[in-house]
């Protein structure tokens, strides 16, 4: 497995995303996390949904992107959150 888009839950339009916000391999991926990479990908293209960052996390899980959302949501959210406020000045 060599591309973003083989990953469980992508495909090319979630790969093209990645590969603009500068996310062109898994390792990439892996080493940033979901909410990074998402928050990374936010940055470059702001049409970037949730559902992205469900399907990263499942992806990095080795599950589904609707579980993830299902059971994970909140603390991505807070995550997300959390990173967000760090950032301000």
């Amino acid at each position: 497995m060599t591309n973003i888009a083989d990953l469980p839950n992508f495909g090319p339009k979630s790969q093209q995303m990645l590969e603009q916000a500068g996310i062109k391999t898994i390792e990439q991926l892996r080493e940033l996390g979901s909410v990074p990479a998402y928050l990374q990908v936010k940055q470059h293209s702001g049409n970037a949904s949730l559902n992205l960052l469900w399907a990263m996390e499942g992806a990095l899980t080795g599950r589904h992107w609707q579980e993830v959302a299902k059971h994970d949501r909140l603390s991505l959210l807070m995550q997300l959150e959390d990173i967000e406020i760090n950032k301000r000045p």
